[in-house]
């Protein structure tokens, strides 16, 4: 298998993801197999249990949407060389990564698969926006936020010949089930006193999660299905309001007017995957005997001191990864966790995407509507190394040389182990 290419990415798990298409339709970009990373002690106690990142943002666009990418664009693939269709536009709304994965997978076909992407004005991260026109994608900015873009794209899809590649997309679907087999794996298939953590948006992934552990239960590779903690920020909330409901029979879902998130690919007020999650959360929850599916509502100060503080220990968790920290220690606090399970959180992207986040809490910039006040102890600043008393500095094309350049070295490296309280040998 590692010597096919079309195995070394997500369709390892081919007969679960996408049986009927035969390898050489198959795109592998190199997603998938992401990296599974222990958290240290630190984190470990703060926290209260054992747990893992998964590092989704590893993947070629750095978000763990190349994985239902691969799979529906393969089989976009699969229908062209068949003959089925021609001249294929790709289309699909986003608040980031779903925009960056669609361009990047969509351009590797040459013209044959052109991509469109809708985007709320402002609320997409300038590093996601630069990845689908870095790809050569159509990007188009829509007044409103995620869900008033969601509705564009699905008007188009019902009255123009459009592939949608929003997480309605079975195809998507089927691809990012391979979380699920990953982790799996990465365990030795023992899913016993297992919990794993997913931020919840559009409601795409935690429905993909929920079915790749049902199906590895269906077909015996696994013998328990592990505890499944979605989390949502308050500032979008409707899946978590949903389930404040006890008795199944008197819930009633209702859209919500979302607030400002850090956690931007989950500010979602009306997801489109929410009548999946219903059904299979029921069915998860059957399969096991007993309640396995729970939700934990966070701060978006919890979100951005979680990220911070995963990422000054070893992480590169994405805000997205700070919430399903948040979203776990919520857990363990309200007994929906214990402390002799083991749980793997989801880091859906790369931190990178996200540093202006970063940025604004350590210049303590963030607008009152975000409700982030930065904890000191954790911003970090650089810090300008120039004595006064020092008359020559190198420049861009001007460098020092010779006894000038001496002390330059002398002077600056005195200044910083002052800094650092560095002893000398």
């Amino acid at each position: 298998m590692l010597n096919i290419p079309a195995l070394k990415g997500i369709y390892r798990y081919h007969e679960f993801i996408g049986p009927v298409l035969p390898l050489d339709a198959v795109i592998y970009l190199g997603e998938g197999h992401t990296p599974v990373v222990e958290a240290n002690d630190r984190l470990r106690a703060m926290a209260g249990l054992r747990f893992y990142y998964k590092n989704d943002g590893q993947n070629p666009s750095a978000s763990f949407k190349d994985r239902g990418m691969a799979s529906a664009l393969s089989y976009l693939q699969y229908l062209i060389r068949q003959g089925h269709v021609e001249d294929v536009l790709a289309i699909c709304a986003s608040t980031g990564d779903t925009s960056a994965a669609a361009a990047l997978y969509a351009s590797y076909f040459q013209g044959k698969v052109k991509s469109a992407v809708l985007l709320p004005r402002g609320k997409v991260t300038p590093q996601q926006l630069a990845q689908p026109l870095g790809s050569g994608a159509a990007v188009f900015e829509i007044p409103g936020v995620f869900d008033d873009c969601m509705k564009i794209v699905e008007a188009l899809s019902e009255n123009y010949r459009v592939a949608l590649l929003n997480s309605k997309n079975a195809w998507r679907i089927l691809g990012q089930e391979s979380y699920s087999y990953e982790i799996a794996q990465n365990f030795e298939y023992d899913m016993a006193e297992k919990v794993v953590v997913v931020p919840i948006g559009n409601a795409g992934n935690i429905t993909a999660v929920i079915s790749g552990f049902l199906k590895f239960l269906d077909t015996g590779i696994i013998t328990h299905l592990p505890k499944i903690i979605g989390v949502q920020s308050e500032h979008a909330n409707p899946v978590y309001k949903y389930y404040l409901e006890p008795e199944a029979e008197k819930r009633k879902f209702e859209a919500v007017a979302v607030r400002p998130s850090v956690a931007q690919a989950a500010m979602i007020g009306n997801p489109v995957s929410m009548p999946r999650v219903i059904h299979l959360v029921d069915a998860y929850n059957k399969k096991s005997g007993r309640q396995n599916v729970f939700f934990s509502e966070v701060t978006e100060q919890e979100i951005m001191d979680c990220q911070l503080t995963a990422n000054r220990n070893g992480h590169v968790a994405c805000t997205h990864g700070g919430e399903c920290l948040a979203g776990l220690i919520r857990a363990r606090q309200t007994g929906q966790v214990d402390g002799h399970e083991t749980a793997i959180l989801d880091s859906t992207a790369h931190a990178l995407k996200f540093s202006g986040f970063q940025d604004m809490y350590f210049q303590n910039q963030f607008p009152p509507e975000y409700e982030v006040v930065p904890d000191p102890k954790l911003i970090n600043t650089p810090q300008l190394v120039r004595p006064a008393d020092l008359k020559h500095v190198p420049e861009p094309g001007k460098p020092l040389y010779g006894d000038e350049l001496a002390h330059f070295v002398r002077r600056i490296s005195a200044e910083i182990a002052t800094l650092l309280d560095l002893k000398k040998i």
